[in-house]
C-alpha cells in the first residue's frame, strides 16, 4: 500500500511523543518503588480539556481510600492522549521499573499483547480472596483472562454500540421517527435524503483509518464486519476451529465497500476530519450537539460527555437524539448486531506496589462505586448486583437500551495479534477513505500484511 506522508509522519510522532512521555515519568520520581505507602494510578485523560468524569471519578476514589487507609497516598498519572498515542505511551511505561505504574487503565483489546510481552501481573491469588469477584459476569472475566489461563486485570464495566441520530436533522429530511433501519441499505438511504435534503451537514459518520485508532476498527469497522452474512456461522474475523486469522473474506470486502461507499458519496466527515486523531471529540463535542450530525455509528458511553458538569453540558440530548440499532447486512438472523469491549484495571509486572494496588482496585470496585463509575462514565454494569439493581437501569437515558443489545453482541479475538490485525484493518478502511486503493487492492494488502503477524497464523476463505 502507497504509504501517505501524513501516516508516516503520526508514525514519527507517536514515537516521540511517547519517547516524551517516558522521559517526563521518569523525571518525576525513582518509578513506583520510591515510597511503599504511595500507590501510583496512570489512566487516560480526556484530551478535551473540558472533559473530565475519569479525573473527577479518581479524585473521589482517592480520597475515600486514603481516608480508609491511614498513611497510605495516591498519586494519579494522567496520560492525555488519544486512543492510539494512549497504548503506545502506556506500553513504555510499562517497560521499565522507574516509570511502570502500580495500577493501570488497560483496554481489553491491548490486555492479551501486554501480557504475552510480561507486562502484567497476574491477579489470581488477589482474585481468590475477594468475596466481590463472583459478582462480575463471566464474560467481563474472560476478557481480562490470558491464554494461559489467568486473569490480569478487574473490568470496570463493558460498552455497547448503536446508531445514535439527530431527530431535527431527520425531520428536515422528511425521515419518519422512531427510525430502526433493517438493512445497511437502509442506512445509507437515510443518509442520502439527508445530503440531498437538509444541506450543510454531515450525513452519516463512522470512523475510519489509523488516526481513529481502535474506534475505526471497533466502531466502524467490526460493526460491519460481525453484521455480513459471512458472520452467520462463526466469528468472520478469526477461525477458533483452526486457531487461525481469516484472510481474503467475502465478509471483509463487504464491510470494506461500505466505508468506502460513505466516502465516496461524500456521506461522511470531510476526510481531513475523518482522519483527525482528535475526531471522537470533534464528534461528541461539536458535531451532535450543534446539529451538524445526522447519524453517527458509535458507542453506548456518550453521554458522558453531555451530563452536568462535563463542560459540554447537553440536557437536552435525551430529546434532540434517537437511538437505533445497527442492522445486520441485508436483515438476516438476529437482525442487529452490536460490538462490546470495555477497560480492565491491571497492576504492571514492575509495579513497586502491587498490594496497595489491589487494595485500590478494591476501593474503586465495590459495589457502590462500580455503580457510581457505570453512571458517571455512561457504561454498561459488569457486576450482576448492580446490574440488577432498579435504580441503574433508570439512571440515565439509553442504558436500557443499550444494555439490551448485549444479547446481540460480539467481543473481538482476545488474542496477542489482534493489535496488529486492527491496525492493518485500519490502513485498509484509511486507502478506501482517501481513494488511495480499491476495496480489492485494500483487501489484498490486509491479507498480505496478516502473514506477518506474531502467530503467523493465517486462513483464507
Amino acid at each position: 500500500m502507497p504509504v501517505r506522508p501524513t501516516a508516516a509522519l503520526s508514525s514519527i510522532l507517536v514515537t516521540a511523543l511517547a519517547a516524551t512521555a517516558l522521559t517526563t515519568l521518569t523525571a518525576c520520581g525513582n518509578g513506583s518503588g520510591s515510597s511503599p505507602d504511595t500507590v501510583k494510578v496512570s489512566f487516560k485523560q480526556s484530551t478535551d480539556n473540558s472533559i473530565h468524569v475519569m479525573d473527577d471519578y479518581l479524585e473521589g476514589i482517592k480520597k475515600q481510600f486514603e481516608k480508609s487507609h491511614p498513611g497510605k497516598k495516591v498519586d494519579l498519572v494522567p496520560i492525555k492522549a488519544p486512543d492510539s498515542e494512549y497504548y503506545t505511551k502506556l506500553q513504555q511505561m510499562l517497560r521499565s521499573p522507574k516509570t511502570a505504574p502500580d495500577l493501570v487503565y488497560e483496554d481489553t483489546f491491548l490486555i492479551n499483547s501486554d501480557i504475552t510481552s510480561g507486562y502484567l501481573k497476574p491477579l489470581d491469588a488477589y482474585l481468590a480472596q475477594w468475596p466481590d469477584w463472583g459478582q462480575f459476569i463471566d464474560t467481563a472475566k474472560t476478557a481480562a483472562r490470558g491464554q494461559d489461563g489467568k486473569t490480569y486485570g478487574v473490568p470496570d464495566g463493558t460498552d455497547t454500540r448503536g446508531l445514535w441520530y439527530d431527530k431535527g436533522i431527520f425531520a428536515k429530511a422528511g425521515i419518519h421517527t422512531p427510525w430502526q433501519p433493517k438493512t445497511w441499505d437502509d442506512v445509507l438511504d437515510a443518509a442520502r435524503t439527508i445530503k440531498a435534503k437538509v444541506p450543510g451537514v454531515t450525513p452519516l459518520n463512522v470512523y475510519t483509518g489509523k488516526p481513529a485508532g481502535e474506534a475505526a476498527t471497533m466502531q466502524g469497522f467490526e460493526m460491519l464486519l460481525y453484521g455480513t452474512e459471512g458472520a452467520t456461522n462463526g466469528d468472520p474475523l478469526y477461525d477458533e476451529k483452526s486457531k487461525k486469522w481469516i484472510a481474503g473474506s467475502a465478509a471483509f470486502k463487504d464491510a470494506l465497500a461500505f466505508v468506502h461507499t460513505v466516502y465516496d458519496e461524500k456521506l461522511g466527515p470531510d476526510v481531513s476530519t475523518a482522519l483527525d486523531p482528535n475526531i471522537q471529540t470533534i464528534v461528541r463535542g461539536d458535531l451532535l450537539p450543534k446539529g451538524k450530525l445526522g447519524i453517527d455509528l458509535d458507542g453506548s458511553w456518550l453521554p458522558q460527555d453531555w451530563l452536568p458538569g462535563s463542560g459540554h453540558e447537553w440536557p437536552e440530548w435525551s430529546r434532540k437524539l434517537g437511538l437505533a440499532a445497527m442492522p445486520t447486512q441485508h436483515g438476516q438472523a438476529p437482525g442487529k448486531v452490536s460490538m462490546s469491549g470495555g477497560w480492565t484495571w491491571a497492576i504492571p509486572a514492575k509495579a513497586g506496589n502491587p498490594d496497595l494496588a489491589f487494595e485500590f482496585i478494591k476501593t474503586m470496585q465495590s459495589k457502590a462505586n462500580a455503580k457510581k463509575w457505570y453512571v458517571a462514565n455512561s457504561g454498561i454494569a459488569v457486576r450482576k448486583d448492580v446490574a440488577a439493581d432498579p435504580s441503574y437501569a433508570t439512571a440515565q437515558p439509553g442504558t436500557e437500551f443499550f444494555t439490551d443489545l448485549v444479547a446481540v453482541t460480539h467481543y473481538r479475538p482476545a488474542y496477542p495479534a489482534y493489535p496488529k490485525v486492527s491496525t492493518a484493518v485500519q490502513e485498509a478502511m484509511e486507502a478506501v477513505t482517501t481513494g488511495d486503493l480499491s476495496v480489492d487492492k485494500a483487501a489484498a494488502e490486509y491479507d498480505s500484511t496478516l502473514k506477518d503477524v506474531t502467530d503467523n497464523e493465517v486462513t483464507a476463505q
